[in-house]
């Protein structure tokens, strides 16, 4: 046992109770007693890691416990980084339903430690055939509301990340595709304890009881799920079956695939027009990852159709002539600073990012260095702008207003290194809680094409990010890799959050660099916004002292709860060191 840790996030604690058995829910005696074992094993390793010193051979940190052991099985038998994000991953769309799963897409960034290569792989959802820029406006011409159009048919998207994973296991699995099903499928048939955090989201959902199914799994016979509830899912298990012994064809062919489209064009709510050609059309992109520098490190995330890179290496440019590390983080000058860049950033992320095949703008030109030198002048140490326009980068003529974003916080990661070197940071989601709240095969579909600008035309000019028949909607997930000034790998980083990913990746990035933090003290820096106006601090965090002296520089400043699910695997001279964070339930483990 010597060399292993396992350290749980703030939210990791199960609450486990009694329950009748409803179907779905399981809570005897004698599965308790074996989920109090499983936990107390954790709670001993932990203690014997504090005395062993760090892991040096590999590690996963993911977004739920359950979901780190599977993907730690998966190492400890031989597997490569790989491998083990796709165990992690098929459990997290069990025990993190309302985040992520087969239903939804992902994107994740390869690093080949042989051959000293980052490669990325995109499984974000697409749109129907069916779908135009008309998707989501109304007999009146105008934007839905956001709310009148998540639950139901017209906002799930063609889901990407089973065939995502697929092709990237081709290259670089070591194990087989169907061992790595094996932990999920357990858990599905046997059952697993609901979380706090699971709980809670069911009990603050009113919109699970509009759909009948799903409110069968989330609330049998009227009664939500509790934490330490377990629950059995034998149609997840099914589906995962499928996938293993078939392939990602199962979700293109046959009865799984029959169940979507079905479930989708006859929603009570909000009926699709997804077909099986639509799912037999999907395929997953290899594109070039999107690396930048910043303070010699080479930072490398996700390039479109996620804004992540982009937005976050702007960013790291305006602050590039900055003396970050002479002042405290989280203190009134570098807040200041950081919510400045991020404004500037996010006011371009806005008006120009969507699906590369729809983009009137290149990245190089947003990337350019007299560009970025140019925009991040603007950045006055004193005071805030009044206001951030998009700048004009290229040849193009600067738009003059952002898009609306209603990307909501529900995702998931998992970062791992295996022994051989290799590292994943694979970011995935069905984009807001529950993402459409239909179900189909025991998981949840996604409300992915919400991610699309309602309006399809701005200032007079098509929106990139306009929906569009087999278009992929813009996301900010921003799974990265960041590289020592020597070359090697220093650290595997990623997080849920909605639109604010970028910004609690960027400043967990920052934590690394600027103040050379560890991965504890990283993850848990105070979380800082800054978009259009306002300028968001992590409600709870924020010192009304920090507040004033904000508001003295003319921002505007909102307390914001924030809730990051970041983690986090540094690659330090004494060993991995990991870390998960503190506002939600992830944990890690390494050896």
């Amino acid at each position: 046992m010597r060399g292993m840790i396992m350290a749980i996030g703030g939210k990791g604690k199960f609450a486990l109770s009694s329950r009748l058995d409803l179907g779905f829910s399981v809570g005897s005696a004698a599965m308790q007693r074996i989920m109090f074992s499983a936990l107390m094993a954790v709670a001993v390793v932990i203690m014997q890691a504090q005395a062993a010193g760090l892991p040096r051979k590999h590690m996963i940190a993911s977004s739920h416990p359950l979901a780190t052991e599977a993907g730690a099985q998966v190492l400890k038998r031989g597997g490569s980084a790989l491998d083990a994000a796709i165990a992690a991953q098929l459990v997290m769309g069990l025990v993190e339903p309302q985040s992520s799963g087969i239903g939804g897409g992902a994107f994740l960034l390869h690093w080949d430690a042989k051959v000293k290569k980052v490669e990325s792989y995109d499984g974000r959802e697409t749109a129907p055939l069916a779908a135009g820029p008309d998707l989501f406006l109304g007999p009146d011409g105008k934007p839905m509301p956001f709310m009148m159009t998540v639950v139901g048919g017209k906002s799930v998207g063609v889901p990407g990340v089973m065939a995502m994973l697929e092709m990237a296991h081709r290259e670089h699995g070591a194990l087989p595709w169907a061992s790595l099903f094996a932990p999920a499928i357990a858990l599905a048939e046997n059952g697993f304890p609901v979380s706090e955090r699971l709980a809670a989201a069911i009990a603050a959902d009113p919109a699970i009881a509009m759909i009948p199914e799903t409110a069968a799994y989330f609330r049998p016979n009227g009664v939500a799920l509790k934490a330490g509830d377990i629950v059995v899912n034998k149609a997840y298990a099914q589906s995962l079956i499928a996938l293993r012994d078939q392939g990602a064809k199962a979700l293109v062919e046959g009865p799984l695939a029959q169940a979507i489209i079905e479930t989708v064009s006859t929603a009570p709510l909000n009926p699709g027009g997804m077909t099986l050609g639509d799912l037999a059309s999907y395929r997953p992109i290899k594109r070039e990852p999107v690396c930048g520098t910043y303070r010699k490190h080479r930072i490398c995330s996700m390039g479109l159709p996620s804004s992540g890179a982009v937005t976050m290496l702007q960013t790291l440019a305006f602050l590039e002539r900055h003396r970050l590390a002479v002042l405290p983080p989280g203190g009134a000058q570098e807040v200041h600073l950081y919510g400045e860049a991020s404004r500037l950033a996010y006011a371009d992320r806005d008006a120009y990012l969507g699906d590369p095949e729809a983009m009137t703008v290149a990245v190089k030109d947003m990337l350019a260095p007299g560009y970025l030198t140019a925009r991040g002048a603007l950045i006055r140490r004193d005071q805030a702008l009044p206001e951030v326009q998009p700048g004009a980068p290229g040849a193009v003529p600067a738009r003059k207003r952002a898009m609306l974003d209603y990307s909501r916080p529900s995702t998931a990661h998992v970062s791992v290194k295996d022994a051989a070197g290799n590292a994943v940071a694979l970011t995935t989601t069905v984009e807001g809680l529950f993402g459409s709240h239909l179900m189909a095969g025991g998981f949840i579909l996604n409300n992915q094409l919400t991610d699309f600008s309602f309006s399809p035309v701005r200032d007079g000019l098509p929106h990139p990010n306009a929906p569009g028949p087999q278009k992929r909607p813009l996301s900010a997930m921003s799974p990265s890799l960041v590289f020592a000034p020597n070359g090697s790998l220093k650290a595997i980083v990623g997080s849920p959050g909605g639109w604010r990913i970028i910004t609690y990746v960027t400043r967990t990035i920052m934590g690394l660099i600027d103040w050379r933090m560890d991965a504890k003290s990283a993850v848990a820096l105070i979380h800082v916004t800054g978009r259009n106006k306002t300028l968001e601090v992590e409600a709870g965090r924020a010192e009304p002292a920090l507040i004033e002296a904000l508001t003295a520089k003319g921002h505007t400043v909102k307390s914001q709860e924030m809730m990051s699910g970041l983690n986090i695997i540094r690659l330090a001279p004494e060993g991995l060191d990991g870390a998960a964070d503190p506002r939600r339930e992830g944990s890690v483990w390494g050896e």
